[in-house]
């Protein structure tokens, strides 16, 4: 009983999270395009989106990203480490989560990084970089549904392969 639980709370903090990181990215776009703005108009901006970006970061992703690695490292312990041993798509899943945190983490440097007008990105950039949590999305949820009835390094690498092609795209639109 007591994993069914957890497998709500990781469920439920799990579409938090993702739904928090697509909104931040969202917001990066708005607020680096509010640059472009005559400076009266965009310093109000610019205010807002540092506001709404802060909150949501610290009020929704970050409880979101720990209650979710919490309840799952919980589920972990709970079936054991022989089960963790016999499930190899659960080692490209970890991996996959670590990966998405540290996007978490990329993200926290971009707010800041807008907040003085730093930012390297540009709007278009941010378009990409806030597709990046979509191919973990998918390539996360593929392995937790179909867990051993595909190779998961197979998952991994295409979801891995499709995560680093956009990284790249993202990296060339900001040189120009």
């Amino acid at each position: 009983m007591e994993i069914l639980i957890l497998k709500i709370i990781h469920i439920v903090f799990f579409v938090a999270w993702f739904a928090g990181l697509f909104y931040l990215g969202r917001l990066f776009v708005y607020h680096k395009e509010s640059y472009n703005l005559p400076e009266n108009e965009g310093l109000i901006l610019r205010n807002q989106y540092k506001l709404m970006e802060s909150r949501l970061y610290r009020y929704i992703c970050n409880p979101a990203m720990m209650i979710t690695w919490t309840a799952g490292l919980l589920m972990l312990y709970f079936h054991g480490l022989d089960w963790l041993r016999q499930n190899s798509w659960m080692h490209s899943k970890l991996t996959l989560l670590v990966l998405l945190t540290v996007y978490h983490v990329l993200c926290k440097i971009q707010m800041k990084k807008l907040a003085v007008g730093e930012s390297k990105f540009t709007s278009v950039g941010f378009r990409y970089f806030n597709e990046l949590p979509t191919l973990f999305l998918i390539a996360i949820v593929t392995l937790a549904v179909l867990r051993g009835s595909v190779n998961s390094m197979i998952v991994f690498g295409v979801g891995l392969l499709a995560i680093v092609v956009l990284s790249i795209f993202v990296v060339s639109k900001n040189k120009n």
